[in-house]
């Protein structure tokens, strides 16, 4: 009585009972293979909006995106919707993430609903998966149409022209298909999604082969950047778009909460500039919220900081200064 355990026995019972924890928590969080990688789940609504006689017909103000301003997927649906002119065509909801319910809800009732997973079971009261954003919402059926960000944008790259703002703008644009879809394939594995795979590593095996392969792809883009403005040459297009809201996250999160800490988006020469020019495109910077981003990672992802301490920087004003890659592909005026 009155003898305290030795600091070799608490700190031992810490590590278990934490370790113990963590395991627990991080399998509801992020499925991993028995080599302790992350393993994305795939998504379930994969429809489409196409002409008038189909199931979800591409009509004004008839769909809905449900966004988390903090999630890098539902971004890049914000970030097409915004170069394409939509935002007087598809209205949007925010939700926000809350680490007690495990999920992401919404400030005050929405049809009914408090939370997404409301939402999906609104639509589909027998599903039993995922319930993330982005949502592509039809509002006259109260269906999902497609919860899958990767076919999202080629919805709204195409389907709404006849009411959009930019028409003439293709992001997908048939000659440059098979290279856009060459990169998509090689950023979302080792970047858009390789960054989860470090921060989500349940063993030191399966986080060196992620971080790995994130630089060495980060290297390789860092390198096709230093001779063309855009990852397809002088066109922006879809690659740059998946690639951009992983980029924007990559200082403020990424590099510290999710150990991928080798080298800094502003250390890379041309990459750092790559983000600032995309960050400058027309509307783009008005989809992004730092502190959301913040909020949604520090401040959500308990395993990985459980006291919620949000970090105070960095200043995104930077990504406002001169990128200098405007010019870059145009031939050199004769004199």
């Amino acid at each position: 009585m009155g003898k305290s355990l030795p600091p070799k026995a608490i700190i031992g019972l810490g590590k278990f009972a934490w370790t113990t924890l963590w395991n627990l928590m991080m399998s509801n969080m992020a499925p991993r293979s028995k080599e302790g990688a992350y393993v994305r789940p795939d998504s379930q609504f994969r429809q489409t909006i196409a002409g008038p006689e189909s199931a979800f017909p591409a009509e004004n103000r008839r769909y809905r995106l449900y966004v988390g301003l903090g999630c890098p997927w539902a971004h890049r649906t914000l970030v097409v919707r915004a170069l394409k002119g939509l935002q007087d065509v598809i209205d949007v909801v925010v939700v926000q993430p809350s680490a007690t319910d495990g999920g992401w809800v919404f400030v005050s009732q929405h049809q009914g609903c408090n939370s997404l997973r409301d939402l999906y079971h609104l639509a589909q009261p027998s599903y039993e998966g995922r319930c993330t954003v982005p949502v592509l919402w039809d509002t006259q059926t109260q269906r999902i149409v497609n919860n899958e960000s990767s076919e999202i944008i080629l919805i709204l790259n195409s389907a709404f022209n006849a009411v959009a703002q930019q028409p003439e703008l293709d992001l997908y644009p048939e000659s440059l298909r098979r290279q856009i879809d060459q990169w998509n394939e090689k950023i979302y594995h080792a970047v858009n999604n390789g960054v989860y795979r470090c921060g989500f590593a349940q063993t030191q095996a399966a986080y060196d082969q992620a971080v790995n392969e994130l630089f060495q792809v980060l290297d390789e883009l860092d390198q096709v950047l230093a001779n063309h403005r855009y990852l397809c040459g002088d066109s922006l297009t879809l690659a740059d778009v998946r690639l951009f809201p992983t980029l924007f996250r990559f200082d403020v999160a990424y590099y510290g909460l999710f150990k991928c800490n080798r080298r800094r988006i502003q250390d890379y020469p041309h990459l750092g500039a790559y983000l600032h020019d995309l960050y400058q495109l027309p509307g783009v910077a008005d989809t992004c919220n730092l502190d959301a981003v913040k909020q949604s990672y520090y401040g959500t992802l308990f395993p990985l900081n459980p006291g919620g301490i949000i970090p105070a920087g960095p200043d995104i004003t930077r990504l406002s200064a001169p990128h200098g890659r405007e010019t870059m592909g145009q031939a050199p005026q004769s004199v």
